[in-house]
């Protein structure tokens, strides 16, 4: 608990087997009441390894991909009964331990979304975050705050906060199952007016993190110009997309 608040981590995973105890073993339990992996039909022991160290583990029978995988983790986080549900990869590529002020911001009420940020304190690079990525990165979030009219550092991260509110609002069932459904979601907080902050967050790349490769980098990064185009347009009352409509499918508790 934390102000009086359930917290609640969910770590989405696939092939995690290596780095999954070190990722838990970080995790500050003195405020975090639950954690549930969901497992991604994996082909290594991360659910070996995620119950042995007893993670409430979800397995899906077949590869739903990265956003559905996610929407599995906020899904069984609802049910658990989470006021705020803290994503965290089990690849040890963010610091466990920034949960607690990522939770804090949204249980003192100031903020509804909190983004931990690679770009922030320039330590991307340093941390071993390929340079090609960094340039994309920095080059779609120019785009992308240009486009939305936002100011964010950064909107790759997979490191995110959620309250309970928002998570029960936002459509995200009509998100893409592969890895723009990360941007669709932080857009669709931002179309519906939920307050969204950033901390800073030294990453960690080693051999053993998760990353996609050039050729989807490529595919998500055209998605996140589509994503930013299509916010954009709808906010132009040109077009009525599904991911930024009341009427579009959410989660329940």
């Amino acid at each position: 608990m934390l102000n009086g608040k359930k917290i609640v981590v969910v770590m989405p995973a696939y092939n995690a087997e290596k780095t999954l105890r070190q990722t838990y073993d970080e995790i500050p339990r003195d405020i975090v009441d639950d954690i549930i992996l969901t497992d991604d039909k994996s082909h290594d022991n991360t659910v070996a390894v995620a119950r042995s160290l007893g993670i409430k583990t979800f397995v899906h029978d077949e590869n739903l991909g990265y956003g559905g995988n996610q929407k599995t983790c906020y899904r069984e986080a609802l049910k658990a009964g989470a006021d705020v549900v803290v994503m965290l990869h089990p690849d040890y590529q963010y610091p466990p331990k920034l949960i607690t002020p990522m939770a804090a911001l949204i249980t003192s009420g100031m903020f509804d979304a909190v983004l931990g940020s690679r770009i922030l304190g320039n330590k991307a690079l340093e941390g071993g975050m390929p340079l090609y990525k960094y340039i994309a990165n920095r080059i779609l979030t120019f785009i992308e705050n240009n486009m939305i009219s936002q100011k964010l550092s950064e909107y790759h991260t997979g490191y995110r906060a959620f309250s309970r509110a928002a998570l029960l609002d936002l459509p995200i069932l009509e998100n893409s199952d592969d890895f723009v459904f990360d941007n669709q979601m932080l857009l669709q907080a931002f179309y519906f007016g939920y307050r969204v902050a950033e901390i800073t967050c030294p990453a960690i790349y080693t051999k053993d993190s998760s990353s996609i490769n050039f050729s989807r980098s490529v595919v998500y990064g055209f998605g996140v110009l589509g994503t930013a185009l299509t916010y954009m347009l709808q906010k132009l009352g040109l077009i009525r997309s599904i991911i930024f409509s009341r009427s579009g499918r959410k989660l329940t508790a």
